[in-house]
């Protein structure tokens, strides 16, 4: 027997519709999850999938207030001490330093003119203000 439709419902679909495999099923509720939390954060609603967000938020918000007052408490202290001892962000393993910096040809820095001139399009002069 080779199945050409599908009907279900009163709707008619192509047999490629059995053809799902574990793994695409998988990817779609993934998808539906991500969305579900996308839309909880988004519109300030809690739910199953944006409550893990809304407290790793709620505890960086934490660990930057510890950061900035000097209050301590254990995980805050632990979160800042390693963020201490990480390496600096986008230094890889093959940055340059000592006689090898001094061989790197250095960026010249160029300023760029801004147009402010908008043709008194606002009402003319900044300098009224």
């Amino acid at each position: 027997m080779h199945v050409k439709k599908v009907l279900q419902n009163g709707s008619v679909f192509d047999a490629a519709v059995l053809d799902i495999s574990t793994a695409d099923i998988l990817t779609k509720f993934k998808k539906a999850i991500n969305l579900q939390a996308d839309l909880g954060l988004g519109l300030g609603v809690p739910n199953a999938a944006s409550a893990p967000h809304t407290l790793l938020n709620g505890f960086k918000n934490l660990v930057a207030v510890s950061a900035a007052s000097g209050f301590e408490f254990p995980q805050a202290k632990a979160m800042l001490d390693a963020a201490k001892n990480a390496p600096a962000a986008g230094a890889g393993p093959a940055a340059t330093t000592g006689a090898a910096a001094a061989e790197a040809p250095k960026e010249e820095e160029k300023e760029e003119e801004e147009d402010v001139d908008m043709g008194g399009l606002f009402g003319g002069d900044d300098d009224d203000y």
